[in-house]
């Protein structure tokens, strides 16, 4: 890749999206001395904006133009729904705080990229940068979801498995202000966590290690320009077709109507960070639309659910309380392929119950959600069945790293995408595996399972962790980015976020976004500053 030659006015480079792979693309572009502005359709949220409730939908729900501009987003796709994180930091705001490294060689090995690179061995300091970086550690107390879980993992036949979670969070002392404990100094005061179990609502203590207290903090000292509620509507080539002489990147602000405050913006070269559904949108309206029409056929193929499932156990007893310190406080492995973690919103989390209903299995999954309500309607049809929910409930999700896939394609030309059935099996819509766990939890505790209703009704399963459709391949037949991340077709463009992940990781995978992130950038020059 050639080196930016940056003219008056013109960046080196844009990086648009401020998540796990554009922050990181940030920080590490300007070490090397380019200038750099990011740009992130969502909100900056301060510690203290974030909901204090998940009933809250302007702070937690991500709807620009009915004045939602919260830090989740919930799209509903044909085949599954997805939730991601939108927001200066993207999904740091608003995930739970879980930074594994992939255990299985189901990822490491998968035939998209096996043939590139020993991927194990290229990532493993990557990982550990990116683990030093996020402040990991391991989770420290033991309560009753911590027992629930271990039980479940005896009922399974695997106890061994069983073991507290990989976190990025500052444990400190509760609710105690301190001089940054993580970069000598360097990095922003930080706040003992206060074990209040909110992660993903966002944290108001400032105890969760976001994108904005490593990465972008650092990015900003060095003179990255974030600029918030700016969503890209368009990038093309400034000159010559391949992007050689740079790229113009179009922008309108986020959720307006009319006033649409349209800017234009030149750069010599784009990285694109959007997150998988952000990236695959952009690049489809893009690649459709004539601006950048050498982008690979392959774009939208091998879009990866992690092949998840969510289901849920309520206590029947009203003074349970099976809320964890954190959001994700343990993990148990039944298989090689598969991890489950549990999952709490804390106290005032109870508007997450409206996701969840009665427990369904494999065919006829409709009727069987109707019989269940009709056997059991206090509990069901009661308009108060959410109050205390989120205390007497533990949420699952499982994940799998065997290998499935969709396609994202738009209903019309350059319009909304929706998935489609292409390469190889779709993801499932029902893991046996996942029913089981939540009966086990349920007969520990003495509750009932629930399986989310999108699942029940419409046979849509729900994933936080949606991957792929730019995947990495060794050509464009292949693929939409070689080995080093680099757009085929185009000259310094590259992709950086979870859309070009080639395989189901199995795990959480926010680490892997930052270490693949932190392996690309790696390969890119110092400027070299003009004689």
């Amino acid at each position: 890749m050639h080196e930016p030659s940056q003219e008056p006015g013109v960046r080196d480079w844009i990086v648009i999206g401020s998540g796990f792979g554009g922050s990181v693309t940030a920080l590490r572009l300007a070490e090397k001395g380019y200038t750099v502005t990011v740009l992130e359709q969502g909100k900056r949220y301060r510690d203290e904006d974030f909901a204090q409730s998940a009933w809250r939908l302007d702070k937690v729900l991500w709807a620009p133009r009915l004045r939602l501009k919260g830090i989740m987003a919930l799209t509903a796709f044909r085949h599954v729904s997805v939730l991601s994180g939108v927001g200066v930091g993207g999904g740091s705001l608003v995930y739970g705080n879980t930074l594994y490294v992939p255990h299985s060689d189901d990822f490491y090995r998968h035939t998209q990229w096996a043939g590139l690179a020993d991927w194990r061995r290229v990532l493993a300091p990557h990982y550990a940068t990116a683990q030093r970086m996020l402040g990991v550690t391991t989770f420290d107390r033991e309560g009753p979801s911590e027992q629930m879980m271990r039980a479940i993992a005896a009922g399974l036949g695997v106890p061994d498995t069983y073991h507290p979670t990989q976190v990025g969070v500052y444990l400190g002392i509760p609710a105690t202000r301190v001089p940054d404990p993580y970069f000598a100094g360097a990095g922003p005061p930080r706040t003992g966590c206060t074990r209040c179990g909110q992660c993903m609502l966002g944290c108001r203590v400032g105890a969760k290690n976001t994108l904005e207290k490593n990465y972008l903090h650092f990015a900003a000292q060095r003179g990255v320009r974030i600029e918030a509620e700016r969503t890209v509507v368009d990038i093309r080539p400034a000159g010559a077709d391949d992007g050689s002489d740079g790229y113009l990147v179009t922008t309108e602000r986020s959720g307006s109507w009319i006033r649409r405050h349209r800017r234009e913006e030149r750069a010599q070269g784009i990285v694109l960070a959007a997150g998988a559904l952000g990236t695959n949108q952009l690049l489809r309206k893009c690649k459709d639309g004539g601006s950048l029409p050498a982008l690979s056929d392959r774009l939208g193929d091998l879009v990866r659910t992690n092949s998840e499932a969510i289901v849920a156990v309520t206590a029947k007893n009203p003074r349970a309380d099976f809320r964890a310190d954190l959001a994700i406080t343990s993990s148990v492995h039944p298989d090689e392929h598969t991890h489950f973690t549990n999952n709490t919103y804390g106290h005032n989390g109870d508007a997450m119950s409206l996701n969840f209903g009665p427990s369904t299995s494999g065919h006829r999954r409709q009727l069987q959600f109707l019989m269940a309500v009709l056997r059991n309607p206090l509990r069901w049809l009661n308009p108060m069945r959410s109050l205390g929910w989120s205390r007497r409930s533990v949420v699952f999700t499982v994940m799998q790293s065997l290998d499935s896939s969709l396609s994202l394609r738009p209903r019309r030309r350059g319009g909304r995408l929706d998935t489609a059935i292409a390469d190889g099996a779709p993801p499932s819509t029902f893991l046996p595996i996942a029913n089981r766990i939540a009966e086990l939890a349920a007969e520990h505790i003495d509750g009932y399972a629930q399986t989310a209703v999108l699942e029940s009704l419409i046979n849509t399963p729900t994933t936080a962790h949606i991957l792929g459709g730019a995947v990495i391949a060794d050509d464009a037949e292949h693929g939409v980015v070689d080995r080093y991340r680099r757009v085929f077709g185009y000259k310094q463009f590259l992709i950086t976020d979870g859309s070009t992940v080639p395989a189901n990781v199995g795990v959480n995978p926010s680490l892997t976004i930052t270490a693949m992130a932190e392996e690309a950038i790696s390969h890119i020059p110092a400027k070299q500053e003009p004689r």
